[in-house]
C-alpha cells in the first residue's frame, strides 16, 4: 500500500496554487513531494569502515592494555597469543566493530542524522534533476516549464527550470520561494509551504514570461507523491 506523506488537503491547497500561479503566465509548475532523495546506504558504509578503523588503530596504539584486558578475560588461563594470532584478534575485533555499527545505522532516522548536510543537498539536487528531465524538461512549446520538489527526510528543496526560464531567471531569485517552503515544513505545514513557494514562483515566472493569446495547460497541476 501506498504512504502518503501529504494530506488531501495539502494536495488541494498546492493544486488549486499551481493553477492560480500559472494564470497570468505561460510558465508551467510541476510540484513534486517526497519522503526521501536517498537511503544513504554509502553513508552508512563510510561510518562503520570509520569505526571499525578508528577501534583497530586504537587497540594497535595501546597492546599491552588489552592484552591485559585479554588475561583478565581469561582469567588468566589464556595462553599467551602469538604475532599472527594477536593480529588476527585486532582484526576481528574490527569486523565485530563494523557489523556492530551497520547495524546500528539500519535504524534510518540516525543514518539521516549522521549524514553531512551538504551530502544531502547535493541528493536532493541530483534526484530533483532526475525527476526534471523525466517529466518535465522539453515538455512544454516555448520550454517554460519548472519542476518544484519537495524532500521530506532531509528537509530540503529545489527548484530546476527549463532552457527559456534558465536562460533569464537566476537561482538566486528563487531565494524566497525556498525559504518560505522550508520555513512551512519545519513547521510542520508541507502543503502551505509548497502553496507559498508556487505563489512566489508564479510572480517571476508573470514578470518574465505573461501570458499569451493562447496559454495551454501543458503540465498537471496536480501535487505528485513518490
Amino acid at each position: 500500500m501506498k504512504v502518503s506523506h501529504v494530506s488531501e488537503a495539502d494536495h488541494d491547497i498546492v493544486t488549486a496554487a499551481v493553477a492560480a500561479a500559472e494564470a497570468p503566465t505561460s510558465g508551467e509548475i510541476v510540484t513534486v513531494v517526497a519522503g526521501k532523495s536517498n537511503d544513504y546506504d554509502d553513508v552508512a558504509l563510510v561510518w562503520a569502515s570509520i569505526i571499525a578503523f578508528l577501534a583497530m588503530s586504537i587497540v594497535a596504539l595501546f597492546p599491552e592494555f588489552y592484552r591485559g584486558l585479554y588475561d583478565r578475560l581469561t582469567g588468566g588461563w589464556g595462553h599467551e597469543l602469538t604475532a599472527n594470532q594477536w593480529l588476527g584478534m585486532v582484526i576481528a575485533f574490527g569486523v565485530l566493530k563494523w557489523i556492530g555499527v551497520w547495524l546500528i545505522l539500519l535504524w534510518r532516522p540516525l543514518r539521516m542524522a549522521l549524514t553531512p548536510r551538504s551530502i544531502k543537498a547535493t541528493r536532493v539536487r541530483a534526484r530533483a534533476i532526475d525527476l526534471f528531465k523525466v517529466g518535465t524538461e522539453g515538455k512544454t512549446t516555448g520550454r517554460t516549464g519548472v519542476l518544484l520538489y519537495l524532500s521530506l527526510k532531509e528537509h530540503r528543496a529545489d527548484i530546476v527550470a527549463d532552457e527559456a526560464i534558465a536562460a533569464k531567471v537566476t537561482p538566486d531569485v528563487w531565494g524566497d520561494a525556498m525559504a518560505a517552503l522550508i520555513d512551512h515544513v519545519r513547521a510542520g505545514k508541507p502543503g502551505e509551504g509548497m502553496a507559498e513557494a508556487v505563489r512566489q514562483m508564479g510572480i517571476v515566472l508573470a514578470e518574465h514570461f505573461p501570458r499569451g493569446s493562447e496559454n495551454p495547460n501543458e503540465l498537471p497541476d496536480r501535487l505528485i507523491e513518490l
